[in-house]
């Protein structure tokens, strides 16, 4: 006898095959974020897997790979513009034939992410294409919307995913997914500073105008980790465990970031080191610096 009561077929096998094609884009791009997800539980894991994959899709457009395609700064606004619309429509109506942006809608549509989220993010990855220096404004604008509103989706998912209908997060839990975001892309900007340098010609932290200091980024991404770290056991069991991994990750990096010379070589966690930590973070280990 032919089964095919279980075969999915229609929406729902597209549904399913976009949501492949997010995975398949955060295994490729990222075998850290890739480790951290898996600690997610069934409810928010495919959600978040569908708003980073929309977020690399993004950055490729601007660093580097739609370039090396003979793309021109106005090409690469236009394909970046492009995307936007296809996402904010897709919201709408629930169907993209780019299958990483449905996958991206149907979780904004579930969650409750809207362009108050997504504006903000496609406007900071437009300042990649002119933008080669920031200062101390421009750099919180950026870092706002390329990290904190990530943070933010992530949260609506954390809390959203699979309810009734979306509601909104507490402050908060809102304070702690901002500083978790400022946190990440500071670490990422301090472990890129030769290559945003050299191949991109960007400086996001002017550390080197005599006004700031590396140690002065890491004393501020100590601070946000340390914020981000007293929120974490409030958000949902099933998210907890994937976001002590992916803090004490980035807490390990800045560590070495502290310690180690700066040589231009990029930072990195060893391996072993990484599942050590996924495995403190899965048998229920507290985030590294939250206080008692």
């Amino acid at each position: 006898m032919t089964r095919t009561d279980s075969v999915p077929t229609g929406l729902t096998l597209y549904d399913r095959t976009a949501e492949t094609a997010a995975a398949a884009v955060i295994r490729a791009y990222s075998t850290s974020f890739s480790l951290a997800s898996r600690l997610l539980g069934p409810r928010p894991r495919p959600h978040v897997r569908n708003v980073y994959a929309l977020v690399r899709i993004a950055d490729e457009i601007v660093d580097g790979p739609a370039r090396e395609a003979g793309l021109d700064e106005l090409a690469q606004a236009a394909v970046l513009d492009e995307l936007e619309q296809e996402t904010a429509d897709a919201v709408t109506r629930g169907f993209s034939a780019n299958l990483v942006v449905h996958a991206f809608a149907r979780t904004a549509r579930e969650c409750g992410i809207g362009t108050d989220l997504t504006a903000p993010f496609f406007a900071s990855m437009r300042t990649d294409i002119s933008t080669r220096t920031h200062d101390d404004d421009s750099h919180d604008a950026y870092v706002y919307g390329s990290a904190e509103v990530v943070g933010l989706m992530c949260l609506a998912v954390f809390e959203n995913a699979g309810a009734e209908r979306p509601g909104a997060p507490s402050p908060h839990l809102v304070a702690g997914a901002r500083a978790l975001g400022r946190a990440f892309q500071d670490v990422n900007f301090l472990r890129d500073l030769d290559h945003d340098s050299h191949e991109l010609g960007r400086d996001y932290l002017a550390v080197d105008d005599h006004s700031r200091t590396r140690t002065d980024v890491l004393d501020r991404i100590d601070a946000d980790l340390a914020a981000a770290a007293d929120v974490i056991p409030f958000l949902p069991l099933d998210c907890r465990r994937a976001v002590t991994a992916a803090h004490d990750l980035f807490a390990a990096l800045s560590a070495r970031l502290r310690n180690e010379p700066v040589d231009g070589r990029r930072v990195s966690v060893p391996a072993s080191r990484k599942a050590t930590l996924a495995a403190r973070a899965w048998l229920g280990g507290a985030p590294r610096g939250a206080r008692a």
